[in-house]
């Protein structure tokens, strides 16, 4: 925190602090029942609210939105900043999808994506009690960061056969299906591998509208979810990096600087790397 304003009470100048990737006033309604991506004063980072990666944020609402860091916290460690990075958006987002199925001690969780947000799903179901994992994508690498963050089954086939591979394990689909892509197609497998009365917890940037719902109908499906409130998850699961138990950092895959930011992209776009940290300490 570089400089704080007249309304700003709960920092000070020096605090190291995190931001979900949205801000928030905490006080209407919504914040209330921490939903903070749907306040009355919601607003994302970028364009006329500054950019999250420019060399200086101006930040609505600073007492609701930032998170501070206990002071102990030594960010020079590169290791606890890749741990500490995707509580930002990513962890948050695959918790939300969790939460949303209805994720708990000894149930079955199928994953729908390998990204970041889909391997922090998985992440997020075991951390909740899961018992039977199941992720599904289609890269080998990201896969093998399922199995370690707690996925007892990875299954990389077309959809179809994902759907048979699905029932093959669970028997009838799965009561928790937690959908991380965004894409209709993603959705309706969703659809698919979900037992009758099943819960898909969707937090996919959503695009296309063909959505099976006749197959939601005729099974029962709820399809819960949105926008994570980042915010409102954050407390806990920074406790939770912080004291050793969470460790997402096998997302943040690829290290850059400043002069390898163009390079970071390319990296992720063209799938050699899930998520890259860019480090504005180094040289």
């Amino acid at each position: 925190v570089d400089a704080v304003g007249a309304g700003v009470s709960t920092l000070k100048v020096g605090d190291h602090v995190l931001s979900p990737f949205a801000f928030s006033d905490g006080s209407c309604a919504f914040c209330a029942e921490g939903l903070t991506t749907s306040c009355e004063n919601v607003g994302y980072w970028g364009g006329a609210n500054d950019g999250g990666q420019g060399e200086a944020v101006r930040v609505p609402f600073a007492d609701a939105t930032l998170v501070a860091l206990p002071e102990s916290v030594d960010l020079g460690d590169d290791t606890l900043a890749r741990r500490l990075a995707p509580l930002t958006d990513v962890l948050c987002t695959g918790h939300h999808a969790a939460v949303s199925a209805g994720v708990g001690p000894g149930s079955t969780a199928v994953v729908i994506g390998d990204g970041a947000v889909g391997l922090c799903a998985v992440l997020a179901a075991h951390r909740l009690g899961a018992e039977r994992i199941i992720a599904i994508g289609h890269h080998d690498d990201r896969l093998a960061i399922a199995t370690r963050f707690g996925a007892t089954h990875v299954i990389s086939s077309d959809d179809a056969t994902a759907i048979k591979e699905v029932r093959a394990i669970t028997g009838t689909g799965s009561r928790s299906v937690l959908e991380c892509v965004g894409t209709d197609t993603s959705l309706n497998l969703a659809i698919s591998v979900a037992r009758p009365g099943g819960t898909v917890g969707y937090v996919g940037v959503p695009y296309g509208n063909e959505v099976n719902r006749f197959e939601m109908y005729g099974k029962n499906v709820s399809v819960v979810g949105g926008v994570a409130p980042a915010r409102t998850y954050l407390p806990e699961l920074l406790a939770d990096v912080l004291a050793g138990k969470l460790d997402p950092s096998p997302v943040m895959d690829n290290v850059v600087t400043l002069d390898g930011v163009v390079d970071g992209y390319t990296a992720m776009d063209e799938r050699r790397s899930v998520k890259t940290l860019i480090n504005v300490s180094k040289p």
